[in-house]
């Protein structure tokens, strides 16, 4: 096993093969309305990490992108993914109104976008009632563990909340995805390992690795702009996924190990590299050097 993929969890744990079907809503972060900051995050655009076009309520969205992948791929068994922006930053009736909505016999999971400073016990507490029967996965944004880099995005939280709001799911048994920016223009592969090494000892679930992408009328593409950043090499970025898998416990589940980006309105989207291609170079120079996740955490006893 070079690493262990999410596909194949899904299937381990469900029987077969599980897609993840997109909901997204007219939501908003406390770093962008003045709570915890503004602007947002330096690097997010208005769509709030998602490029879905979806319309209409939660049981729509859902019934429309489920009638398009079961006629494509004869999909028995669906992962409701709320996407955009901070999903439990809202009225706790309404956040229980959009869960409810996903109560339907082929719904197995539901997996929701938040920041660690906004998982109130309430919203935990209700979530774990929902754990009984159907899979909750906490999508997490930490980015880094760096909270000096924190500070430089504008994420409004530092790695405290993080690790507070992972042990307070953990307690009540709801898991933890967490999304890992690798290519941050502050981080060096200190802080790669780092990042690593936390989300081991905090016994994280899930991770989802991003490469950090300039999105047009953000903060970050006017530092573009002005060429008051750097951004590394695609072969460093395959360095530190490789480095980062290395160090990270081999029964984390890996997400994805770079992201799909929007091209359009883009000044910097992987490298000009399609996401599979590099996610297939990772994954063969792996395989051609004997490198695996998890490699650095084997003890002999």
């Amino acid at each position: 096993m070079i690493y262990r993929e999410y596909s194949k969890f899904l299937v381990e744990r469900f029987g077969e093969k599980v897609y993840k079907l997109p909901v997204k809503l007219d939501l908003t972060c406390p770093n962008r309305d003045g709570t915890c900051g503004v602007g947002g995050c330096i690097f997010c655009g208005e769509e709030g990490g998602s490029f879905e076009n979806n319309e209409g309520s939660v049981l729509e969205q859902l019934s429309k992108d489920k009638s398009l992948i079961k006629k494509r791929y004869k999909a028995e068994k669906y992962i409701a993914y709320f996407q955009n922006f901070t999903n439990t930053y809202l009225d706790f009736e309404k956040f229980k109104d959009n869960i409810n909505q996903c109560m339907l016999d082929d719904i197995v999971g539901i997996s929701i976008s938040t920041r660690p400073d906004c998982l109130e016990d309430k919203y935990l507490d209700f979530l774990s009632e929902v754990n009984e029967s159907r899979m909750i996965t906490l999508e997490v944004g930490l980015q880094t563990v760096n909270y000096h880099t924190l500070k430089k995005i504008n994420r409004g939280h530092g790695l405290a909340e993080f690790i507070d709001a992972s042990i307070r799911a953990h307690k009540r048994g709801l898991r933890i995805c967490a999304h890992v920016i690798l290519n941050l223009p502050w981080d060096n592969k200190d802080d790669v390992i780092e990042t690593a090494r936390i989300l081991n000892a905090l016994e994280i679930e899930e991770v989802k690795l991003h490469a950090l992408y300039v999105v047009d009328d953000t903060k970050l593409a006017t530092m573009y702009k002005n060429n008051e950043i750097d951004i590394i090499s695609l072969e460093e970025y395959k360095e530190r996924v490789i480095l980062f898998l290395q160090h990270l416990n081999k029964d984390v589940v890996v997400q994805r190990v770079i992201g799909r980006a929007p091209e359009e309105n883009s000044l910097f989207c992987n490298w000009n590299t399609s996401w599979w291609k590099i996610r297939d170079e990772i994954v063969a120079e792996m395989e051609e050097k004997n490198l695996y996740q998890g490699q650095f955490n084997e003890r002999i006893d």
